[in-house]
């Protein structure tokens, strides 16, 4: 059996075109590689931004450590807070925050400087609490604050506070069924 000879001017013409062909499958898994890297370094950092954010809404918390009603004409005229950061949060900005007052007969949404809101620091800590060993007193003023109204004995409010990292705390205000003295737990 005779093999056939090969020819030259054939084999050069397939090596070239399977050259060019291997060569343009080459560029087009560079560039395809090129977009799947760049495409993964932005999925990266979005995911980054998301994973950031969603830590700070769940660590970044103010705890209620107590609360006290001032009785004035039979009905709680103000309700203090005093308040400090959770465990793990990064420092909060109480000047920053909202409330969001809501009661049976009103609801508003308060900040510092809103009339009849007052937030101010205790024991030489400021509005911003960077320790949880500080502490903040927040006061509202239901007689003179924009569209709220005192609590009668056995009414009941809910108070969101939600911090500058969009973290919110949720505390609701229970006034006793009698009310008696200058203050009240609430």
């Amino acid at each position: 059996m005779t093999l056939p000879t090969p020819n030259d001017s054939d084999r050069g013409q397939v090596g070239i075109g399977t050259l060019i062909i291997f060569i343009a499958l080459v560029l087009v898994a560079a560039v395809a590689a090129g977009v799947l890297i760049d495409t993964s370094g932005q999925l990266e950092s979005r995911a980054s931004d998301t994973g950031a954010d969603a830590q700070a809404e769940v660590s970044n918390q103010v705890e209620v450590v107590s609360a006290t009603g001032t009785i004035g004409s039979g009905s709680v005229d103000e309700v203090t807070l005093v308040v400090k950061k959770s465990a793990g949060s990064d420092p909060i900005d109480l000047t920053a925050a909202t409330i969001q007052y809501t009661s049976d007969q009103s609801s508003a949404t308060l900040t510092d400087g809103t009339s009849g809101v007052t937030i101010s620091g205790l024991d030489g800590a400021g509005t911003t609490l960077a320790d949880t060993g500080e502490r903040a007193e927040i006061t509202i003023d239901l007689s003179s604050a924009t569209d709220l109204s005192p609590l009668s004995a056995g009414q009941d409010a809910e108070l969101e506070i939600v911090d500058q990292s969009g973290a919110s705390t949720v505390f609701g205000v229970n006034v006793p069924d009698v009310l008696t003295g200058t203050y009240v737990n609430v």
